[in-house]
This record gives structure tokens, sequence and C-alpha cells, in this order.
């Protein structure tokens, strides 16, 4: 028997996609090269990915997706086909795909989306929001009558929802995540350094030795970048406790969306969030001490989900397989059939 199901989280750092029966057979980054004389696509995901910053003048390395908006539909549509292309690698016949895209995305963006995996050979396409799929994806019944609320960090939004009977209650999408936390290390780097770094480098230094409380031991990392006074090559060393203010704003608009998204729902569906606790999900859920420090400002239990970069890929896959069942429950849209 054939695995026909493909889930897909598109997303602004990265796309994830899961196959039915194997789990998740690709997971890398939103990004695309190409050749800017010809139109012609270079390297797509982690191939592109290592030519950040190193690309010749005539070919353009980009994320076509920026802040969970589609900046290019031309360049999506080029790097989904790519995507999709590899997964279609691994089965036989028509797919049932189901796209997770970023809230923020418009109709429009959302038909452009559809129509590529039409053009790839989508059997039947359905469209998810991802906080719902952050849910289902880290394990949670959706379909109770009973409040679940999940964070969503990823690398261009933060989705933050209530949910119960697999309907969003109240939620949040805010501009925040991943990519404006590097942001911050590239503006702390120049300003207390001078020194110009890449987004690259300020991820490592995230990964490595940021974080959102402070540590026991405080553990350094070398950044390298150009001064900004000679333009030469430099490298400084940062240290985990000089890092970690820069993301105190960022954290502080997230942690205040939250309690405006706990103020709208029921008394009823905060006791439930109450006693099972706060799931978080995305890449961005993984910065040291981020959800110990929401927790500690909210007085509710946070607790990051296994997995929880593949949350909202493998969560598609789970509502693909619920497709015949509770059909009154619609946490997800169709939107083609192939007749």
């Amino acid at each position: 028997m054939f695995n026909t199901s493909i889930g897909i989280d598109l997303g602004t750092a990265s796309v994830v996609v899961y196959l039915k029966g194997k789990g998740i057979i690709i997971n890398e980054p939103s990004v695309i090269a190409v050749n800017k004389n010809t139109g012609k696509v270079i390297a797509v995901g982690a191939a592109a990915q290592v030519m950040l910053g190193r690309n010749p003048p005539e070919i353009r390395v980009v994320r076509p997706l920026h802040a969970g908006v589609i900046s290019s539909y031309t360049l999506t549509e080029a790097m989904i086909k790519s995507f999709l292309a590899k997964a279609m690698k691994r089965i036989v016949g028509r797919p049932k795909i189901m796209m997770c895209v970023p809230s923020g995305v418009t109709d429009v963006e959302q038909r452009a989306v559809i129509e590529t995996a039409r053009q790839m050979g989508g059997r039947e396409i359905y469209i998810m929001e991802e906080p719902v799929a952050a849910a289902l994806g880290a394990g949670i019944d959706i379909t109770r009558p009973k409040g679940a609320m999940v964070i969503d960090i990823g690398g261009g939004t933060t989705d933050i929802a209530v949910i119960s009977v697999g309907k969003i209650i109240a939620g949040r999408s805010l501009k925040i995540a991943g990519d404006e936390f590097n942001e911050a290390v590239v503006r702390f780097l120049r300003k207390k350094y001078t020194l110009i770094a890449g987004p690259q480098t300020a991820e490592h230094l995230k990964i490595t030795i940021g974080g959102a409380v402070i540590s026991e031991k405080d553990i350094s990392c070398v950044a390298r970048g150009i001064c900004t006074v000679t333009g030469m090559p430099k490298a400084v060393l940062v240290s985990a406790s000089e890092l970690r203010p820069c993301f105190d704003d960022l954290i502080h608009n997230i942690i205040e969306r939250v309690r405006d998204v706990l103020e709208e729902v029921s008394p009823q569906l905060q006791s439930d969030i109450l006693g099972d606790g706060i799931i978080m999900t995305g890449g961005g859920s993984l910065l040291n001490g981020l959800a110990e420090r929401i927790s500690s400002e909210i007085s509710i239990p946070v607790r990051v989900a296994d997995y929880a970069v593949s949350c909202v890929a493998k969560g598609a896959g789970f509502a693909l397989d619920r497709l015949n069942k509770n059909e009154n429950l619609k946490f997800y849209k169709k939107a083609y059939i192939h007749e």
C-alpha cells in the first residue's frame, strides 16, 4: 500500500514535509538561489542557504517568505515546486496534500500556493491554520470540548491560540519570532562591538549562548564579521550574560500578547489551560529558558513540545488521517479536489 498523504509546513524560516508512514522527509531552510540573468533556479533549501553572503553578483539568494508573508510569488512557487518534486519521488500516484501556511497569508497568496500544489499533481489539497496543526502535532486532542493553548514561534511569526472543539477561540499573530531575535543580535553586535555580522552568525550565537533567563554558567562564543570602523574582518568574544538583554523587549511583547489572548476566553477555558498548561512549538520556542520565563511571568505551566520544529508538519499529516472522520469538525478547509 502506497503512502499518498503529505503534510507541508510552509514556514518563513524552513519548509518541513511529513509523509504518512515515513515521518519527516524534508526539513530545509526556506531559501532559494536563482540566476538574475536567466531566472534559472540554482539551488533550493540547504544548498541555497550555504550560498548566503557567499554568492557571486549574478546569483540572487533570497528567502521568498518574510515575516509570515509571501514577498515573491514567483520564487515561492519555484521553491514549493522543488520541495514537492523531492517529496513526490517517495510516493506513487496523486497524493492528498495538507498545506499549513503562515497566518498572515492572504487569500490571493493561498490560491497561489494551492495552484502550485495542484500543478505538482496533488489529488486533494487542503489548507490548515498553523497553530491548529501545531497543537495536533504536539499530541493535543483538539476535538475535545476543552481548552488548549499553543504558542507557535516560527521564523517570521508567532501564533498564539486557544483551541477547543477543533476551533480557534481566541488568538494573536505577531511578527516577532526567530528572525526578529536574530536581528536583535545583529543590532547588539553592531552597537557594542562595531561588528557587522550576518544572519547566520546571529543564529549561531542565539542557539549557542542565547537565553531568556539568567544562567548559572556564563558561557561565551566567538562572533566574526566586519568592523564598521576599519572595514576589515573582526572577531569578538560574546558572553551569554551580555547577549541575553537584547531579547527582553521581544519576549515582553510575546508575553503581553499571551495575556491578551487569555483575557479573551471564558473562565472555563482559562481553568482548562491552568490545569494542562501551555505548549510551545516551532524553532523559536527552543531559545534557552523561554518557556521558563513565560511561565514565571503568567503563573501558568509552560512546556516545549517534543520535536517542536516538526509539530506543524506532523499535525498536517495527522489531520489528513482524519479526513473521513469527524467531518463536522472543520479544523481545515478543502481547497481542491481532482475530479
